[in-house]
């Protein structure tokens, strides 16, 4: 055992005095290994969103939306989901302990001398309470003001301090498409969507207000949503919300839906399909930076070898074993290519707040991101540099002391 670590003791010492080799060896292996831990870290950061995502979303949640992607692209109508469609689904689900209907669209709003472009949000009463939204200041919508058509607002975050900044907003008034609307009161912090926008970016009011006074009409909603009681058959929901609602639609045979379902899972599928493109782009660059980093081991320690053939005989003349140069040889590989796989997790980790800054990308670092890059990089030192430190220890030392 001694006699061991006298030899990676020696092993520290020669990675030391070749400073150029081990230079270009740490470089390549750190690239790869950096490449590595993004993926790993990008991975773990999505998943981490998405189950974020479904929390916020509401894991016991559906939204069903109006119209279909096939019936935008031929320029058909997207409003199919009605009031009735509602009413109908809160009757026919028992287990649906609350069904919302929404409508909104993104309007010019003005307060004082300050103008916004936001997004108006048209529910009821229960529109809080259904995303589990909270109103921190003021009071929520009633019912009264829904069924009184009263043109009252509550308003997020971002419209917060766009127009009111520090000011208290109760109380006051704001144009919405040049109607005045009295705010009532302030959602909390939100966050963001699955598709990066802004969720704190809206104003809600009563859905009769904005179907009479804004899209003057009684019967179309764009969406509702529903939560279910029974979480653990949202699946299930999911099938039979479809078929209930093609058939109130009239729909048959191969027809495709009129509207959209989206589920927990959904998001899940949305955020893994994001994360999807970028693993695979960034995994080949650091399989082939791996590879590459490798191959460059391997020929600078072949190089090595040549020039330090001297030292090995005498080094075998005074008693070193075949199986002592090898393992000398071998772990400088492993030496080098470990130390590299530490400097490539801190380079990951500094690329990757650049990755966040650019395109605002969920990573998440922690023990198994360092573990694999870790582990890469050692498995890199132990299969490229077994050739070399193989020739090394074959090596004749007659031969060896000669050259």
């Amino acid at each position: 055992m001694k006699r061991f670590f006298h030899i990676i003791k020696h092993s520290f010492g020669t990675v030391t005095a070749f400073k150029l080799r081990t230079f270009f060896c740490l470089i390549s292996v750190a690239l790869g290994i950096a490449s590595i831990t993004i993926i790993v870290a990008a991975t773990e950061g999505a998943y981490e969103r998405a189950f974020e995502m479904v929390e916020r979303f509401g894991p016991d949640s559906l939204i069903v939306i109006g119209g279909s992607e096939e019936a935008r692209a031929v320029g058909q109508r997207d409003k199919t989901i009605s009031l009735d469609d509602v009413e109908a689904v809160r009757q026919a689900f028992p287990s649906a302990y609350i069904v919302v209907p929404m409508s909104g669209t993104t309007v010019n709003v003005s307060y004082k001398d300050k103008k916004y472009r936001t997004r108006v949000t048209a529910s009821t009463s229960d529109y809080s309470r259904a995303w589990s939204w909270p109103v921190i200041q003021g009071s929520d919508l009633t019912e009264e003001e829904v069924k009184g058509l009263r043109n009252v607002g509550l308003i997020g975050q971002d419209l917060l301090r766009e127009l009111f900044g520090d000011e208290d907003p109760v109380g006051k008034y704001i144009f919405v498409k040049r109607i005045p609307f009295q705010i009532v009161g302030v959602l909390s912090e939100r966050g963001t969507s699955p598709s990066g926008h802004s969720l704190d970016d809206r104003i809600v009011i009563p859905l009769t207000t904005y179907m009479r006074k804004i899209e003057n009409q009684r019967i179309y909603i764009s969406t509702f949503r529903v939560r279910f009681l029974d979480q653990s058959n949202l699946n299930k929901h999911v099938e039979e919300l479809r078929a209930f609602l093609r058939q109130r639609h009239g729909i048959i045979n191969d027809q495709p839906d009129d509207f959209r379902i989206i589920s927990p899972q959904e998001i899940i599928k949305f955020l893994v399909a994001l994360t999807g493109s970028l693993v695979a782009f960034i995994g080949v660059a650091g399989i082939i930076c791996l590879v590459v980093a490798g191959f460059v081991l391997a020929n600078l320690f072949l190089l090595s070898v040549k020039e330090r053939t001297k030292e090995i005989g005498i080094r075998r003349s005074v008693g070193a074993k075949r199986k002592d140069i090898l393992v000398q040889f071998w772990s400088e590989a492993v030496i080098l290519t470990g130390a590299g796989g530490v400097l490539g997790f801190l380079l990951g980790v500094i690329s990757s707040k650049l990755l966040v800054l650019i395109a605002e990308f969920p990573i998440h670092f922690s023990w198994r991101a360092f573990a694999i890059g870790l582990a890469l990089s050692l498995l890199v030192g132990i299969v490229f540099g077994l050739q070399p430190a193989s020739r090394a220890a074959q090596m004749n030392p007659v031969d060896a002391l000669r050259g």
